[in-house]
């Protein structure tokens, strides 16, 4: 296979607005150093990770945004984001099997290799390092995991940030079949993957939603629905929940721990309506809570995913599809939280 010497795709410049978004068809197209494959990408999604970085939302201060980064490095310009791709192997690096090539691909966004380099704390795809807003990218192997599905590309690429963010909240609070869940903003990305992973545990699921998206979170396996404007303990009892899966934080916070029985479970991993919450410590010792922060997945999360996907335990829930160049338009639609699911970008419109 002969592969051209540039690319199209969106490079990011600095922080701010959809104007630091550039679209380029003279990028290098990367080459793969040792350990790595250089993946076509066929279709990448949008997620809150990328808008994030973009806007600096994860400084804590600085005025220039220098800790505006998963790692609380500065992030390094300009940048191809994109934590979520799915496409096929091109070519290979040093110390690679060629007999990888052609293989469909997810990319696993959490990293703990680069450049056959161990990485500690691990990068995060399209943040540390160049991710899915391109037509090739380039990866450890190790983290290029090979799927075998029916399932078209803008389909899988709906799955790996969001449903890998879920599935470790879930592993990280060890819940078990049978046991009560509650899960905070349920219609989005990561909620409604939480949704679907941990009914696929067994689990007793209730969702926080608005009225809009109540039916198709039923359809997705959520036993109950509490609107998003319910005081919570008005409508679940005190004490009755196992775990807590939170993706919102923001004023209604302190009402998850309350809900929550003793030696429950809360783990985050977003704070969508805001990230400072008042927090009564006597709550939080006397019921003998475990609060968990999720970001590195841990090591079986992905592999375990791949294996939710090809058995057909969860399904794909893509809110729309557009092509890459309309990254602003696409992200604007994603900011309006008016859509369920997942958007995605076609990369490779005719595949590989």
């Amino acid at each position: 296979m002969t592969l051209p010497d540039t690319m199209f795709g969106i490079q990011l410049t600095g922080h701010g607005g959809a104007e630091v978004l550039h679209a380029r068809h003279d990028i290098p197209v990367p080459k793969p150093g040792p350990g790595e494959v250089l993946i076509r990408v066929a279709a990448a999604g949008v997620n809150n990770t990328d808008i994030n970085t973009r806007l600096a939302w994860y400084s804590k201060g600085d005025a220039d945004g220098e800790d505006a980064s998963w790692s609380g490095k500065p992030l390094q310009f300009p940048r191809i984001q994109g934590a979520d791709a799915c496409g096929r192997i091109a070519a290979v690096g040093d110390g690679i099997s060629p007999e990888r090539i052609g293989e469909r691909v997810l990319i696993e966004p959490c990293l703990r290799e680069h450049r056959d380099e161990p990485l500690d704390p691990p990068w995060y795809f399209g943040s540390e390092c160049d991710g899915g807003f391109a037509e090739y990218t380039t990866v450890a192997a190790r983290h290029a995991c090979r799927i075998d599905s029916g399932l078209s590309d803008v389909e899988l690429a709906s799955f790996p940030c969001s449903y890998s963010t879920a599935e470790n909240m879930l592993t990280r609070a060890e819940v078990a079949a049978g046991e009560r869940v509650l899960v905070t903003g349920a219609s989005g990305g990561v909620g409604s993957a939480a949704v679907q992973l941990a009914k696929a545990r067994g689990a007793h699921v209730i969702a926080i939603t608005g009225d809009d998206k109540a039916e198709m979170l039923r359809e997705r396996g959520a036993d109950e629905i509490v609107r998003r404007e319910d005081v919570l303990n008005e409508v679940i009892d005190a004490d009755s929940i196992d775990v807590v899966v939170d993706l919102v934080a923001g004023e209604q916070w302190p009402q998850y721990l309350e809900v929550l029985r003793r030696h429950g479970r809360y783990a985050v991993s977003g704070a969508i309506a805001g990230p400072i919450v008042e927090l009564d410590v006597r709550t939080l010792y006397l019921k003998d809570l475990r609060l968990l922060g999720c970001t590195v997945l841990e090591p079986e999360v992905f592999s375990n995913l791949i294996a939710h996907i090809e058995q057909g335990r969860i399904a794909p829930l893509v809110a729309a599809s557009l092509p890459l160049e309309k990254i602003g338009e696409a992200q604007a639609l994603f900011q309006e939280k008016r859509h369920v699911g997942k958007i995605v970008f076609e990369v490779d419109v005719a595949g590989t």
